[in-house]
């Protein structure tokens, strides 16, 4: 099991999980989307079970989301864990890192 953890702008979480989908082999779709959204709203990342997470299961890998707000800001905290080969684990650290910036 692997785990790679950072943070994204809350803005910028519907196109972090479409991506992170398409590279595990899962059709994220509004339905998804919908249900991610309203399970967000009440996470918090100073609390030990304010946070949510999210199976994304797809053809070639799964993997868990694990996202909470961060208290006081825009920002929300990101786990993604599962079997990740060394290509999704850097998949994941990229999409993390070019999703937080600006």
């Amino acid at each position: 099991m692997a785990d790679v953890g950072g943070w994204i702008w809350e803005r910028n979480l519907r196109p972090f999980l479409e991506l992170l989908s398409h590279y595990v082999g899962y059709g994220f779709d509004a339905t998804d989307w919908e249900t991610v959204v309203l399970a967000v709203e009440a996470t918090d990342d100073e609390r030990p079970d304010g946070w949510y997470s999210y199976p994304l299961v797809g053809e070639h890998r799964q993997v868990e989301v694990r996202l909470a707000r961060a208290v006081g800001g825009d920002e929300l905290i990101v786990a993604v864990n599962g079997t990740l080969t060394p290509e999704l684990e850097v998949r994941a650290d990229t999409l993390l890192a070019a999703f937080s910036a600006g």
